[in-house]
């Protein structure tokens, strides 16, 4: 008997593979603030005070804002993989200085340079995986690197929480050697995985893109519907924008929608609170009654787990649950998270030897949880793929970079806030939730089991987005040709579709 080995297909294999990109970001998340709290750390860099400890962990934030809005740009000139190397190796020279600082300058230095490798690469994975993703499988495979950064943020806790007991700085400088190691594997990724078909096709290599697809294991089916259909062929035609006007384009019709409504899913949701609960958490368990060493564990150690197990279940249905459903409960979960823990707070209902601590605590949970099956992965998908491939990288760049900042915003601020008032910090996140909500229940086309240039008819005529699920639907149950011939009544067209199947799944098969 046979033995057959199942091979999972070229784009799975390629979107695992860049997904890196999000452990490595994740992995930092988990490591800093423990790293920055180790005896060694301390005798090797000095103590940090409050402030200069909180710069030191946002300080990758800040700096990959910056390199996030022009990396769109240079990935439409040169590619989503060369980029995502460039920042792969910025990322590794960063973490050499960090794992063999000796002063807090030096260490300062390699986080900035981390956080311009992140800010060059992070965007430009979602963007890759978008663009060789078929549109039934687009949701679960780019929803791989906000899954593959909870498991870093794991990963980077229980290394800490293993290297804390070495007896040297190797207890603290293990963490960023990994990174290293990790960082020149991902800038080698590039070199192996095949190029982004639809780059290709904008930029005139219709034979590359093929060998592309091929490499890729598209179907002859999947081919024609996501890629080398009519929309394809007329995009072909399109000429590039250049860097400014590349940026400009964002915000002139028929850009200008999907564009802001990515740069508010990136970017101005990121003010929900979720980096001040992952940052601070121990923080805000001590605040409610809980001893340090306790609220080490659940905040570090526990949340991590769970943020991880949430992540399993959200990225395997990310493609069966409408992308508005998910964000709108989800934002009504963390708007009742916060404003409930702010009542509570401004009650004076919190105390010690009240139990309404540990409700406290398990609305925390209840909001990284949310947070993370919901907003987290959702965002990201949608961002990237309601872009027409003209903007694509610019906006997912750019929403990139703002999320960035916010997210430094975040993390400078929440301890202020905590500090000056326990309950203020609740009721201003819960709010920011809340609008959002409302926000984007208006302003979101639902886009699940849509092409990439489906999507687009959903933002320029209202209601397209649910014929063209229809259309999407049908051509799954009786193919393209019997679809085009239900859908324009006309049989010529019906036969022609078949026709240029036919011609796609030759091209395929011989690759040129």
């Amino acid at each position: 008997m046979k033995l057959t080995i199942f091979k999972p297909p070229g784009y799975v294999l390629s979107a695992v593979a860049i997904s890196l990109g999000g452990f490595l970001n994740g992995y930092d998340t988990g490591s800093i603030g423990a790293v920055t709290e180790m005896p060694y750390f301390a005798s090797s860099i000095g103590e940090l005070s409050p402030f200069l400890r909180g710069f030191t962990v946002s300080l990758i934030m800040l700096t990959g804002g910056f390199p996030s809005f022009f990396a769109g740009q240079l990935a439409d000139r040169f590619g989503r993989l060369a980029i995502v190397a460039a920042g792969a190796l910025v990322f590794t020279i960063g973490a050499v200085l960090e794992g063999a600082a000796n002063k807090l300058g030096v260490f300062l230095a390699g986080r900035a340079l981390c956080g311009i490798g992140e800010g060059l690469w992070l965007s430009n994975v979602s963007v890759y995986i978008t663009e060789i993703a078929p549109s039934v499988r687009r949701g679960m495979l780019v929803s791989l690197p906000q899954f593959m950064a909870c498991a870093g943020i794991c990963a980077g806790y229980f290394t800490c929480y293993g290297s804390v007991r070495v007896e040297s700085s190797f207890s603290w400088r293990a963490p960023y050697i990994i990174q290293a190691v990790l960082g020149l594997l991902l800038a080698t990724m590039p070199l192996v995985l095949p190029q982004s078909p639809r780059w290709l096709l904008l930029h005139g290599h219709r034979e590359k893109a093929i060998q592309a697809l091929k490499s890729l294991d598209f179907s002859a089916v999947e081919a024609e519907k996501d890629l080398l259909g009519p929309a394809a062929e007329q995009q072909m035609n399109t000429r590039q924008p250049g860097p400014v006007e590349g940026l400009t384009m964002l915000f002139r019709k028929p850009y200008r929608k999907p564009a802001l409504l990515a740069l508010y899913v990136l970017g101005v949701i990121q003010l929900s609170g979720i980096d001040g609960v992952l940052y601070y958490a121990p923080t805000l368990f001590a605040q409610a009654g809980i001893s340090a060493k306790t609220s080490s564990f659940l905040a570090s150690g526990l949340s991590a787990i769970l943020i991880l197990c949430i992540s399993i279940p959200a990225l395997l249905l990310a493609d069966k649950v409408s992308r508005r459903s998910s964000i709108i409960v989800g934002g009504c979960l963390l708007t009742f998270c916060m404003f409930t823990i702010g009542t509570l707070y401004a009650s004076n209902s919190v105390t010690p030897q009240n139990p309404a601590r540990w409700l406290v605590i398990i609305l925390v949970f209840v909001f990284g949880l949310a947070y993370s099956a919901t907003w987290g992965i959702v965002g990201k998908i949608y961002a990237s793929e309601i872009q027409p491939a003209a903007t694509r990288s610019a906006a997912s760049a750019v929403a990139q970079g703002l999320g960035f900042f916010t997210n430094w915003i975040v993390a400078i601020v929440t301890p202020v806030l905590l500090a000056k008032s326990s309950y203020g910090a609740y009721f201003l996140f819960g709010g920011i939730c809340a609008i959002s909500v409302l926000v984007l229940m208006l302003s979101m086309p639902e886009t699940r089991g849509l092409s990439l240039e489906d999507i687009q008819q959903a933002f320029l005529v209202p209601g397209t987005a649910q014929r063209g699920r229809v259309v999407s639907l049908l051509r799954r149950w009786v193919g393209v040709g019997s679809n085009e011939s239900l859908a324009s009544g006309d049989n010529s067209q019906a036969s022609a579709s078949a026709v240029e199947l036919r011609d796609v799944g030759d091209l395929l098969g011989r690759g040129t």
